[in-house]
């Protein structure tokens, strides 16, 4: 049965490549299947989905609308005002009105005019809309006269459009990231194109199954999660790799057969890779406890992603490798050899190091991770205005501001209030004594239910601070009014942040006891999983405080929403983890051998150039996040890039095996390998006896 040594690896070859036949095309149509807009986030029980819902039965269809402001420095002139007019007389027949156009309502100044245009929601089209609106209203306008297209649905247009050029410029970033990291790695032109066609492959197989939910509204797909989708499948896949590579080329010096090199392999690297996948996989399951639908939506992309990196490298890869044999590391093939390596690499070094000196290794690093975390009351997380989500200059951040030094900045976006038919006046009464509000009025004659709806003009822009405090007072001055209830953009805003810090409270712990069970089952052991845990949570909280410093003074960002900590937590702590299970599942296996003190070095050495190496590609996928224009994204990426390298460079190659050496093997209470003292040799003869693959 010798030829199914070849037939089947040529087989599974052959199926991922179709999956990648199918999967590749799909990425191009994932925007067609997204919900940017926030509404679509919220919560069922939230107020300002209840007022939504009431929208609707207000309303004879939904409205998105655009603010259209037309601006001339020293005065609008009579030429001006005739283009306008002529401007908005075309658009009563513009493709995707939901209503009637309202405008021209000339500033006090004279200096601007403003045009409502009401479109109709339609979802991943609306950068096309917006930007046709935007074409329509220059048509024909005096030299001198600006006209900006703003307001909910130019934001969402452009917000949208900062998207546009993910499935391209994300990936080619990524992937050119990833393949120069990896030739350094290997010093091989062949193994890198295995193990990023391997990332792609996967990629292909999460677009096919993301695709097909959020198609049928299984799951919520927005821009942020398919970025982060993409940076997941290629980062988590290509760590997967590494480690089931560098023990293939471990096994090949002890095997002159790539067969069984592959075999003792894959049993060696297999729980090792599945209890990572496992824990990242649950760890962003537990984003189902979100009331948020992206925190929702985003749990089970992500999952799906890391699921399809796991079955890629232990089908596909393997695969590959059984086809190739030595010949993937060419031109350095690694020879079969009797007598193992003895290397006195940089890895060496350190677990030497740590060997010589583990309690003050472990009391000087977390001192310094202690100095970063004296930083995290810096981080401002409270929310920011829709309008600084942008990086780049975009026209309706641009209108915006011209719209607000001439108009209030709430005008069409309106706070809006629903209340019994009864107490109508005094509601009206109420919300006009509230710092804040410029107007309110009644949206028309029509009662629905013995209910009415007022709208309520913001002086603020509605995403703004002033306009958040404006809203808060008013749902506490009007909701013993006739059972008020206050929605519209801003509610939304404030609820989505609202409803984010709530997550903050509840996953963060759900997260760190889902991670404890899963250590715990595969180290056998209940001290070792507090001990990871501890110097994770260290970590990340130590990257929280280091980010604030580099956000506030370097970046001069104004914020952050309040789910990127949480975000940044789920990342970092799961795939924080990772590089902990790679290297305690190694020193648990050199210690059942050689002692807890021997075997965490040895690990340490053996492990330390392949981890290091995952880090890296890690922190480099993620921070090609980066490229795209977002605020949200830039954070996570400079976060989770910070934060992989930290755990990577400090957790796990000084703080983690300098604890476990000095606690010795009481470590690895309460089972047997505490107990049971092991014969043990010095490291430095016994370090021989393995294959350094750093």
């Amino acid at each position: 049965m010798k030829w199914l040594r070849w037939a089947l690896p040529a087989l599974l070859v052959v199926v991922w490549l179709a999956v990648g036949g199918v999967g590749g095309p799909l990425q191009g149509k994932l925007s067609e299947v997204q919900k940017n807009d926030n509404a679509s986030f919220l919560p069922a029980a939230a107020e300002a989905t209840e007022v939504a819902d009431w929208q609707k039965r207000f309303a004879d269809q939904e409205s998105l609308p655009a603010l259209v402001v037309f601006e001339r420095e020293g005065g609008l002139t009579p030429e001006d005002l005739g283009a306008i007019g002529e401007r908005v007389k075309a658009l009563g027949s513009f493709d995707g009105l939901s209503g009637k156009v309202v405008g021209p309502v000339p500033a006090e100044d004279g200096e601007a005019a403003q045009v409502i245009v009401p479109l109709k929601p339609v979802g991943s089209e609306i950068t096309e809309v917006v930007e046709k609106l935007r074409g329509s209203v220059r048509e024909g306008l005096p030299g001198g006269l600006t006209v900006y297209v703003t307001g909910p649905a130019g934001i969402l247009g452009d917000f949208a459009n900062a998207f546009g050029g993910i499935d391209g410029l994300l990936l080619l970033v990524t992937a050119v990231v990833v393949a120069l990291i990896l030739l350094v790695v290997y010093r091989s032109p062949l193994l890198p194109l295995v193990v990023i066609l391997n990332a792609g492959l996967a990629l292909c197989l999460a677009v096919i199954a993301v695709y097909l939910l959020a198609r049928e509204d299984v799951l919520t797909l927005n821009g942020q999660s398919q970025g982060i989708l993409f940076i997941l499948v290629f980062g988590a896949s290509t760590d997967y790799s590494l480690l089931l590579v560098a023990r293939f080329r471990e096994e090949l010096h002890r095997h002159e057969d790539r067969w069984s090199s592959l075999r003792t392999a894959m049993k060696r690297s297999l729980e090792p890779i599945v209890a990572s996948a496992g824990t990242v996989i649950i760890g962003l399951l537990c984003l189902l406890l979100s009331d948020l639908k992206s925190n929702q939506g985003l749990g089970p992309v992500a999952a799906i992603g890391i699921a399809a990196s796991l079955v890629a490298t232990l089908t596909f890869l393997p695969a590959v490798l059984a086809l190739l044999g030595r010949a993937a590391f060419w031109p350095f093939r690694p020879k079969f050899d009797t007598v193992p390596h003895k290397e006195n690499g940089l890895w060496q070094r350190v677990s030497a190091l740590v060997g010589r000196r583990a309690r003050a290794t472990w009391i000087l690093t977390t001192l310094v991770l202690l100095v970063g975390i004296a930083f995290v009351p810096q981080l401002k997380a409270n929310g920011v205005a829709q309008t600084d989500f942008f990086l780049n200059p975009v026209e309706a951040v641009t209108g915006q501001e011209v719209l607000t030094k001439h108009f209030d900045g709430g005008t069409g976006s309106p706070a809006v209030i629903i209340v019994d038919q009864a107490a109508a006046q005094e509601a009206v009464t109420k919300a006009k004594a509230v710092p804040g509000v410029a107007e309110v009025a009644p949206s028309g004659d029509k009662v629905v239910d013995g209910r009415v709806e007022l709208l309520a003009t913001l002086k603020a822009p509605a995403d703004s601070a002033e306009s958040t405090a404006a809203l808060r007072q008013l749902r506490t001055d009007l909701h013993p009014v006739g059972g008020a209830l206050v929605g519209g953009v801003t509610a939304i805003q404030v609820d989505v942040q609202d409803t984010a810090k709530r997550d903050l409270r509840v996953i963060i712990p759900v997260v760190l006891l889902v991670i404890f069970l899963i250590l715990s089952l595969l180290l056998r052991a209940l001290l070792a999983p507090l001990l990871l845990i501890a110097t994770v949570v260290l970590s990340f909280a130590a990257t929280l405080g280091v980010s604030a410093l580099v956000f506030n003074h370097v970046l001069d960002f104004p914020g952050a929403d309040p789910s990127v900590p949480l975000f940044a937590f789920v990342f970092l702590v799961a795939l924080g983890i990772d590089y902990n299970i790679f290297l305690m599942t190694r020193v648990r296996e050199e210690s059942q051998r050689h002692g807890t003190r021997e075997g965490t070095l040895i690990g340490l050495s053996v492990t330390g150039g392949v981890i290091t190496s995952a880090g890296v590609v890690l922190a480099a996928t993620f921070a090609a996040l980066a490229v795209l224009p977002i605020l949200f994204l830039a954070q996570i990426a400079f976060l989770v890039a910070f934060g992989v390298l930290l755990d990577t460079l400090v957790v796990r190659s000084l703080l983690v095996p300098a604890l476990t050496v000095d606690i010795g093997r009481a470590v690895w209470w309460p089972s047997r390998l505490a107990r049971k003292p092991v014969t043990s040799v010095p490291v430095d003869e016994k370090s021989a006896e393995v294959e350094h693959s750093g």
